[in-house]
């Protein structure tokens, strides 16, 4: 059974992980680059291919933080937002869910308000010209610690973008434990946002348990090795905490050896809820049409199936009802239109 990549371009979508500096493609990039030639990351798009070429996730952090270094003034935030944006509306995404590290841009100078306005100008603009409704996900970066965490919490609460919609904690998880950051992520669900750290990408289960019982995650960021614990999955599918599964990140990164063993099938067939997402699409040579291209030949789905798996990602998201509601109906009109 395949659905064709034709068919899953065109399908109106979700997206609930993905990363805003990892999303810059090398159109972006290089333009970036092409303002500040002090940067080692080079504008040529050959040599940027080759830049983005990781042998494990250290690396990968390395290159996203030189990228970071781009990011110099207000109006490289705006550019980098809006663009991501067009790009993302050139697949059909409808709605985004975009995840931002406000504190490695704010401790490079650029102030809080002025970060913030800068993607709420790019966001507003977007949905009036682009037709994508995009929300922000606030997270720290793991390698900044209890400081990135200080710094996130404020911008978040303090400064608080209108389209801010959750509070999440990404970067390296080994050697960052999660229950350190368990007093900002109880200010942050205190202030009426969502929790939504990445946990279980390159640890254990235990690291999954921690954001659940420390950070009362509502969905959880990759979560690749939850299907190690029986116990961790008989609580994830009765307590129905979605799963932001990016198949092609988790083999670029090496937290999973290749598509072949990857988790995505043990995931549906446990009953779990997963959502498809891209994370840093451009680094990783992928996009989210291309994700679901691999979705659907892991989970052998048809065109309804992969209708239902762009609805999970609605359903699941923290949008508006009414945002939900119409696109809800927007994938199954194009489903029926479109099955064969």
């Amino acid at each position: 059974m395949t659905v064709s990549r034709e068919f899953l371009a065109g399908l109106p979508k979700a997206e609930l992980h993905v990363h805003h500096v990892g999303s810059a493609s090398p159109r972006i990039v290089a333009e970036l680059a092409a303002r500040h030639p002090e940067s080692p990351v080079p504008t040529d798009p050959a040599a940027l291919a080759e830049y983005f070429q990781f042998t494990d996730f250290a690396k990968f952090i390395e290159v996203y933080l030189t990228v970071v270094d781009l990011i110099k003034t207000p109006e490289d935030i705006r550019l980098l937002t809006y663009e991501v944006a067009r790009e993302m509306a050139a697949q059909n995404l409808r709605y985004a869910e975009l995840t931002c590290t406000p504190f490695t841009t704010v401790k490079r100078g650029i102030s809080p308000e002025a970060y913030c306005e800068a993607i709420e100008d790019a966001r507003i603009a977007a949905e009036k010209e682009l037709g994508i409704t995009l929300r922000w996900i606030f997270d720290i970066s793991g390698e900044d610690g209890l400081a990135g965490a200080d710094g996130t919490l404020e911008v978040a609460t303090k400064v608080r973008p209108e389209g801010l919609v959750g509070f999440g904690l990404g970067g390296p998880e080994i050697g960052v434990p999660r229950p350190q950051f368990q007093p900002h992520f109880e200010a942050a669900v205190a202030a009426g946002l969502h929790s939504v750290p990445h946990a279980g990408e390159t640890t254990g289960p235990e690291t999954i348990w921690d954001a659940i019982n420390y950070l009362k995650a509502e969905r959880i960021g990759h979560g690749t090795s939850a299907m190690q614990d029986p116990a961790l999955v008989d609580y994830l599918g009765e307590h129905r905490i979605p799963l932001e599964v990016s198949p092609t990140s988790n083999i670029a990164t090496r937290a999973v050896a290749s598509y072949d063993v990857h988790p995505l099938r043990a995931m549906v067939e446990a009953g779990l809820v997963v959502t498809i997402n891209s994370d840093d699409p451009p680094m990783f040579g992928t996009d989210l049409t291309n994700e679901y291209v691999v979705a659907a030949k892991l989970l052998d789905l048809d065109e309804a199936g992969v209708g239902e798996l762009a609805k999970t990602a609605v359903r699941v998201s923290f949008a508006e009802d009414s945002v939900k509601t119409a696109l809800l109906t927007e994938i199954d009109t194009y489903v029926e239109q479109n099955k064969e």
